[in-house]
């Protein structure tokens, strides 16, 4: 790779790394994450961190953390004991999907809480109505959303 692509390809690492940090995740998993969009994996451990420039450690947390969210997956070389990483397939409709399982919790917390508290609270009533609005809205469209990425 010439000087002028490693750079653009560091660059969007980089790039995605600010922006998982901005959504409050570590900014290693986003760059994990840019790593194995734009490079042919799977890679090691040991392989991920030389690339970074980060410590094995942070690699595990963070692959842990990207394979939790069904992101990356983890996969085994025959005659290798070392672990590999690479894109998961359909790792969009993955992230959906557990978006979808915290609001499906997120929704019967607050309709428990709405439930729970006495009725002539009606600010913290309406507060609570309108909370349990939200999710369901934000669980209709990425339910939605995943449904279109899978037929596309």
């Amino acid at each position: 790779m010439n000087k002028s692509a490693k750079d653009t390809v560091d660059h969007f690492i980089e790039q995605m790394g600010m922006i998982t940090q901005s959504e409050g995740m570590p900014r290693i998993s986003g760059q994990i994450l840019g790593l194995l969009l734009i490079e042919t994996g799977p890679f090691s451990f040991s392989e991920i961190a030389e690339r970074l420039e980060v410590s094995r450690g942070s690699v595990s947390t963070n692959t842990r953390l990207l394979e939790n969210l069904g992101v990356i997956e983890r996969i085994a070389k025959m005659g290798d004991r070392c672990d590999y990483f690479q894109l998961a397939n359909d790792p969009y409709v993955k992230l959906l999907h557990g978006a979808s399982q915290r609001m499906e919790k997120s929704i019967t917390v607050v309709r428990e809480a709405i439930t729970d508290f006495p009725q002539d609270w009606k600010q913290s009533q309406t507060r609570l109505q309108d909370l349990e609005h939200f999710y369901t809205e934000y669980l209709k469209i990425t339910t939605t959303l995943s449904q279109r990425l899978k037929t596309d």
